[in-house]
């Protein structure tokens, strides 16, 4: 049996995009979602979007990393499932419910709080955040902050002098992060400025990533790098990240739809 999908981006950040609220789908497990989003046997994409029928929003949103691995967060894939309903929306997942409007030429999504304890990230043991006393090789003492999903942050002279397709996976699977970490190498440019590459666990070095966004400009915030509103641009392109007084982080960017196709199950079951 076919079913239909949508191919979306969030700068360069790309998604397969299913909406199962009205079609009889069969269940998508970890094998499956990492068929589909292989770029040479699948379709391709970043990561792979379910849109579920919710009781507590609008419609839920399931991520899942072409490794097969499921995520509680998104932003750059809220925006793009914000695009496509068209109108203010709240979203369920497994993060819990944020909301999106659309704002210019883009879409504004509040990703909720950040979450700053050891046990929040989580990490292995109990060490202080904001400056962690590790290191691996030049790269050292991060902050972390779980914004839905555990990030580390490193803030260092060039973010495009390190060499974040080899440390990347060194940092993500160490064992100090018991359900493995985004890792961010960023650069301070301005009080209202931050040029950042992203790990992303489970899909690799990526255009964009709206929690690694999130993440590193309230790491740079609470390190007094930067004003509470701050560009961050990411090799994709920028987005804006507004940390409000409520505590809520405000991310705002575009998002495109690509182009729509359909897909034969049984070839990736």
């Amino acid at each position: 049996m076919r079913f239909p999908f949508i191919k979306m981006h969030g700068l360069g950040n790309d998604f397969v995009v299913i909406d199962g609220r009205e079609l009889a789908l069969p269940p998508i497990d970890a094998r499956i979602a990492a068929a589909l989003a292989h770029r040479r046997t699948g379709i391709g994409c970043d990561q792979l979007v379910l849109i579920e029928s919710s009781n507590l929003a609008d419609f839920k949103m399931r991520i899942f990393n072409p490794d097969g691995s499921e995520v509680g967060a998104c932003g750059n894939a809220s925006r793009a499932v914000a695009l496509l309903h068209g109108k203010p929306c709240r979203i369920e997942t497994a993060s819990g419910v944020i909301e999106a409007h659309p704002a210019g030429d883009g879409i504004a999504v509040n990703m909720g709080v950040p979450h700053f304890g050891w046990d929040e990230i989580p990490l292995a043991y109990a060490m202080d955040t904001l400056s962690m006393p590790v290191g691996w090789e030049d790269l050292n003492n991060p902050a972390a902050v779980n914004v839905g999903n555990p990030h580390v942050v490193f803030f260092v002279p060039d973010t495009d002098a390190v060499e974040l397709n080899r440390l990347g996976p060194l940092i993500e699977n160490d064992p100090l992060f018991p359900e493995r970490v985004n890792v961010n190498a960023a650069t301070i440019a301005s009080r209202n400025a931050i040029r950042l590459r992203v790990w992303e666990r489970g899909a690799g070095l990526t255009l964009a990533c709206g929690t690694g966004a999130c993440a590193t400009a309230i790491a740079a915030m609470r390190r007094g790098l930067v004003d509470r509103t701050v560009d961050v641009t990411l090799p994709g392109g920028p987005l804006t990240i507004a940390w409000m007084d409520d505590n809520s982080i405000i991310m705002t960017g575009p998002a495109t739809e690509s182009f729509r196709g359909s897909f034969e199950w049984d070839r990736f079951a």
